[in-house]
């Protein structure tokens, strides 16, 4: 670290600190308190229950029951860490950690519970812990749940859904400039992105521009985002056109009992967020964020001055929620971003090499909205979800090539925009206390619009490579139950069906899973589905020399999934999970020449024929012991073990670009407590296999004009660089001060300066051809004030 990438980093620590000093004096002489309050009903029907026994683990004589309405209240809780144990006759207990309770936002919670399988019996059953078990009842391996202050607060989360979840075992970045996950060797491409129940296209900042299915910081704001469920591997039935895993977004319904309102501001960007009651009489409730970078308003503001190009970005989250006594519960939800980058040119007598005389612009706009209504039936026994959601996803890159004497001449010019019009309709049915069911079907409408103008040699004029604009449908639908042969036996069965109109291809994918509590506090699983993605519309629509659609026909990609699950609760703070698991694909897209497959796809759009001749295997075991948050401090350590290969046209077995073989994850915090402030410390290590790279044929290298380095395809990602060591970490301190609370914070991402694998370039001083390596890092200073 040289001394002026330090200065601002000692300069904030000391800053840190002086405030730390300052705030313990006054933090050990006043004492803050706060109220916890709750809803809890059955997971199934809405309904809410009675005399559920709510108790704060830890406080003598904190506990409560739920009234007719299914409330209930614990007022002057003093600020700190803690845990809620919820317990009813014939339901599941249920035990929720690291609840955080600060000075200023009055914790309202949303509590369903679960039926058990001995309603006839007079006695409790055994808790679950929250942390271990995943939302939907239907995933019983492969799933965790996450919350989005462990976004915040893990090491590397960077207030990013995505980044939290690279500490998992299964799953890495694909690289560190990017917030793509590959999971168990997949693409991160594979991977689903979904909110409210609807897919949405990647909510990411700067999105598929580096990594195709990856950006730089996740739209999603911690603000509005409530606890969701991160899934891989098989997971249930209702899940369809996802490969290597899910990310099954909730939203947070705003404060019932009181208006909140924050503002932060960092160097990543500007936040304004607020919730509370829609109205004093009724429940209707409103939550959103808006976020601004700063280097946007930075730009805006010093418009006389170089700022060294532009990088601005700015994203919208918004819940709205109508509880009705009659008509259930109605709500109005939706993301959006938009992004702009337009470097600025190197100097040319810096230039190494000829791919930084490129300067490449993108204006980036995505987002979805959606109204949702959820009706719960009197029987008690029925609840209707149904939505009707727009979609949007547009990207618009320009390229200009300059040479050594700043003559410019065009390279690319694309436009990329994809707009679904869905709707979705979701019946959940409890047949018996042991047997529930979720039936559902999904309409989208797809216009799809792409123009594609590019060069492939330098100083020449720009060529059509795609040009459409098309609309097709697909139909989705499946069922799902779960049943409870007994109280430590529960079988999960059902199927998905897609069928996609514009080649009329159709998958038929069946899912099964069994869960056996083997002994106390420890249990196996294990689940198989078939399960397939459709392509990128760019795949579909692309059309050859003569205007035909050749990939028209293209099969969905398919893959069998089995994975077996081993689960103990060590403790009540500490839990292991073992996974081992096998994937096998098929149907893979390929090219009928060359050793080219979509697994490894890395490009924003693809311009060539495929075939459905290719496959795909992945297999490795993945191990997480976890110790949650209790007496100040927390620990997480993942291993994943893995191979990860592909089979090409020429019948051979090849690596994938992901296939690092392992990956080693330790994650540590600590919270100290002085009244009511908490100071929270957190660091997070990782060393990983070596980035895979093909070897470069050097005499094609020197015969292409424009030395574009050109690769050994007869030895796709044979060879692999040194492994990997990354160093991140997380400080903040928070200060309770009865009416307002304000929490400073560092951050950073790749704190150890790790140098990561871009490609190989060709060294127009050196005449020679070298590997380019960058440290890519991310890093943040940010004041936040809560009131």
């Amino acid at each position: 670290m040289t001394k002026k990438e330090a200065y601002p980093l000692l300069t904030s620590l000391l800053l840190m600190i002086c405030l730390l000093t300052n705030s313990i004096l006054y933090a050990q002489n006043k004492q803050i308190d706060q109220t916890i309050s709750g809803f809890v009903y059955n997971s199934t029907t809405g309904q809410a229950l009675q005399n559920a026994t709510i108790e704060i683990m830890g406080l003598h004589l904190r506990q409560t029951k739920t009234n007719v309405d299914g409330r209930f209240v614990f007022e002057h809780i003093p600020i700190g860490r803690y845990e809620l144990k919820t317990s009813l006759i014939g339901y599941e207990s249920l035990i929720i950690k690291e609840i955080l309770v600060g000075s200023v936002q009055q914790i309202d919670m949303e509590i369903p519970m679960y039926e058990n399988t001995i309603t006839l019996q007079e006695v409790e059953s055994k808790p679950k812990i929250h942390q271990t078990q995943p939302l939907n009842p239907f995933t019983i391996v492969g799933g965790q749940t996450f919350s989005p202050e462990q976004a915040s607060r893990f090491a590397g989360g960077m207030d990013d859904p995505a980044r939290l979840v690279s500490t998992y075992a299964g799953v890495t970045t694909s690289s560190m400039s990017s917030n793509g996950l590959s999971i168990r060797g997949n693409a991160p491409s594979l991977l689903q992105w979904r909110l409210e129940g609807i897919e949405i296209p990647s909510p990411n900042h700067f999105s598929d521009i580096n990594v195709l299915g990856g950006g730089l910081l996740s739209a999603l704001s911690n603000n509005v985002i409530g606890n969701s469920d991160f899934l891989i591997g098989s997971f249930p039935a209702e899940y369809n056109n996802a490969i290597s895993g899910v990310f099954d977004i909730k939203m947070r319904k705003g404060n019932t009992q009181q208006h909140n309102h924050s503002f932060q501001l960092g160097l990543l960007g500007i936040d304004i967020a607020s919730e509370g009651p829609i109205t004093k009489s009724s429940n209707a409730t409103y939550i959103i964020n808006y976020r601004y970078s700063t280097t946007g308003l930075l730009e805006k503001i010093r418009k006389d001055k170089n700022l060294g190009g532009k990088l601005s970005y700015q994203d919208l989250n918004f819940n709205l929620n109508f509880p009705t006594k009659k008509s259930g519960l109605f709500s109005i939800w939706g993301f959006g971003l938009v992004d702009e980058v337009a470097p600025i040119l190197d100097q040319t007598s810096s230039r190494k090499y000829l791919d930084e005389g490129v300067l490449s612009s993108a204006d980036q706009q995505s987002g979805a909205a959606g109204i949702s209504h959820h009706y719960f039936f009197k029987n008690n026994k029925t609840s209707l979800k149904s939505t009707f959601a727009t979609t949007y996803s547009g990207n618009h890159i320009h390229e200009e090539f300059y040479d050594i004497e700043s003559h410019k001449s065009p390279k690319t010019d694309l436009t990329y925009n994809t707009t679904n019009q869905i709707i979705s309709s979701t019946l959940q049915h409890r047949f018996h206390p042991n047997h529930i069911n979720k039936t559902g079907v999904t309409f989208t409408h797809i216009h799809y619009d792409m123009n594609v103008d590019h060069t492939p040699y330098y100083g020449h004029q720009l060529m059509n490579f795609a040009h459409s604009n098309s609309r097709t449908n697909m139909v989705s639908a499946y069922s799902n139950s779960k049943i409870n042969i007994s109280e430590d036996f529960a079988i999960i069965g059902g199927f998905n069906v897609q069928h996609l109109m514009l080649n009329k291809k159709t998958a038929i994918e069946p899912r099964v899973g069994l869960k056996w509590d083997v002994l106390p506090r420890r249990y196996i699983s294990a689940a198989y589905g078939l399960h397939s993605r459709i392509e990128r519309p760019d795949v579909y629509f692309f059309k050859n020399n003569n205007d035909e659609l050749s990939n028209r026909n293209l099969a969905f990609l398919k893959s069998h999934q089995f994975t077996v699950g081993y689960n103990q609760e060590i403790s009540p703070d500490m839990h292991l999970k073992i996974e081992p698991y096998f994937q096998f694909q098929y149907d893979v897209p390929i090219t009928a020449i060359g050793n080219y497959s979509i697994i490894n796809r890395t490009d924003l759009y693809t311009t060539q024929p495929l075939v459905n001749k290719g496959r795909g295997k992945n297999y490795g075991v993945d191990l997480t012991l976890s110790k949650s948050l209790k007496k100040g401090y927390y620990y997480l350590l993942t291993t994943s073990l893995f191979d990860s290969k592909y089979q090409a046209v020429d019948g051979q077995w090849y690596n994938t670009r992901y296939n690092r073989n392992y990956v080693f994850n330790f994650l540590a915090g600590k919270e100290w407590i002085f009244g009511s402030d908490i100071l929270g410390v957190n660091f997070k290590a990782s060393t990983l296999g070596g980035q895979r790279y093909t070897p470069v044929d050097e005499a094609a290298t020197l015969r292409h004009p424009d030395k574009e380095v050109q690769y050994d395809a007869n030895h796709m990602f044979e060879k692999q660089f040194r492994s990997m060591f990354i160093g991140d970490f997380t400080i903040s301190y928070k200060m309770n001060r009865g009416r307002f609370s304000h929490t400073f914070a560092l951050k950073s991402v790749n704190a150890t300066k790790q140098r990561e694998y871009i490609k190989h370039k060709f060294n127009m001083i050196t005449q020679t051809i070298e590997p380019y390596f960058a440290a890519n890092s991310l890093f943040n200073v940010s004041y936040r004030i809560d009131l």
